[in-house]
């Protein structure tokens, strides 16, 4: 792999770089747990959909998995298609004039309840039709993350689930974020207790995303014998479908300072934005990691890194260097190929970064440059 001084300065900014030596480190920890749990895995698009590396992942993974028309349409062009491998759908709810091409494409259809089944089911073709099921148990304190949490829009109840209907052929549920095996068994155990009675029913069974599978403290024991318990009880084929842990810590977001000065703090101004290129950072929160930083006070240097928007809100973080900032001098954000490319946005203005892909040998590969039709045509 390359050096620090190799491409950090080769690169213009603002810019993601996907890492492929650690993408393909995950890749390999996801091949292994697919094969000692006897499921399959697939890729979610909704946090990590950089198409430029799904011939990469397609060697380790099934598939793909969807949110919407789009996303379905990227998983069958750029994976299912050229490569063979399964594409997958859930959305709260379909469009009419949109369900033709999803059934065409998508060979697993999962709908929200058995109102949207039932309207949709004859239109599905030859794709396999399952409900996704709310198990009504919080695992995780983040309200906005929880499926579980009081009035629901995601997955049916079991108050409202009198019967499986005819034609279904599978569940689904979706309850973690960012969570250990913990979790997943918890939540399976209520799984079992509420609607075990249709698992020898199905033909299939997806555990959902949400699952931190290549975190380092992650119990991949715990996870691979609570598939194989459910699996070899019910006879089901199990899918889980992560979205983070396929490119957790395997991307950069590289950005230059433009300014320095002194408010009550010292303040630097870079040309990456919270709002704009790592919403993350505002929305879950989240504080990702500057190579060479401290937090707040561990190193001599502290400051509070702010976007070049107009929002007063676009703070990143307070950070600490072993040295002064200076204008030019460049940062290196980890943990920037999920949950960014496919969120960011042109607020203000501001110039989408260019995406890059540090290959395993070190050669840097430019995939995507965006300029002003960018900014100009979505409007």
């Amino acid at each position: 792999m390359m050096s620090k001084s190799d491409w950090i300065n080769k690169v213009e900014t603002p810019c993601y770089v996907i890492d492929e030596y650690r993408l393909k480190k995950n890749l390999e920890i996801l091949r292994s747990v697919k094969e000692r749990a006897d499921c399959k895995i697939l890729l979610a698009q909704k946090a990590y959909s950089a198409f430029a590396t799904y011939p990469l992942i397609a060697e380790y993974l099934d598939g793909c998995t969807a949110s919407g028309l789009y996303e379905a349409r990227l998983g069958y062009e750029e994976m299912a298609k050229p490569f063979g491998r399964e594409n997958h759908i859930f959305s709260p709810a379909y469009r009419d004039e949109e369900f033709d091409e999803i059934a065409k494409i998508c060979g697993h259809i999962s709908f929200n309840n058995i109102r949207q089944f039932e309207k949709f089911k004859d239109r599905a073709g030859k794709a396999s039709c399952g409900i996704r099921i709310n198990p009504e148990h919080s695992t995780q304190e983040h309200g906005i993350y929880d499926p579980c949490g009081e009035f629901s829009r995601l997955g049916t109840t079991l108050v409202n689930f009198p019967d499986l209907p005819d034609g279904a052929e599978g569940l689904h549920f979706h309850t973690l974020c960012e969570q250990n095996a913990d979790a997943l068994a918890e939540t399976m155990s209520e799984v079992v207790k509420k609607f075990g009675k249709y698992l020898g029913r199905i033909r299939w069974l997806n555990m959902g995303g949400g699952h931190h599978i290549t975190r380092p403290d992650y119990d991949i024991e715990l996870l691979i014998s609570t598939i194989r318990n459910v699996r070899d009880k019910y006879n089901l084929e199990v899918y889980l479908e992560p979205g983070e842990a396929i490119a957790l810590n395997a991307g950069y977001l590289v950005t230059t300072v433009l300014d320095t000065f002194t408010n009550g703090m010292d303040i630097a101004i870079t040309d990456a934005s919270a709002a704009c290129h790592m919403p993350d950072v505002l929305e879950m929160p989240y504080r990702p990691n500057i190579q060479g930083s401290g937090v707040k006070g561990e190193k001599p240097f502290t400051y509070r890194l702010g976007g070049n928007t107009c929002l007063a809100g676009d703070i990143i973080g307070d950070y600490s260097f072993d040295s002064k900032l200076n204008e030019g001098d460049r940062l290196v954000f980890e943990d920037m190929a999920i949950y960014s490319m496919c969120k960011n946005n042109t607020f203000n203005g501001m110039a989408l970064p260019s995406i890059y892909i540090l290959k395993e040998n070190g050669e840097l590969i430019l995939v995507k440059k965006f300029g002003y039709s960018d900014f100009k045509e979505r409007l």
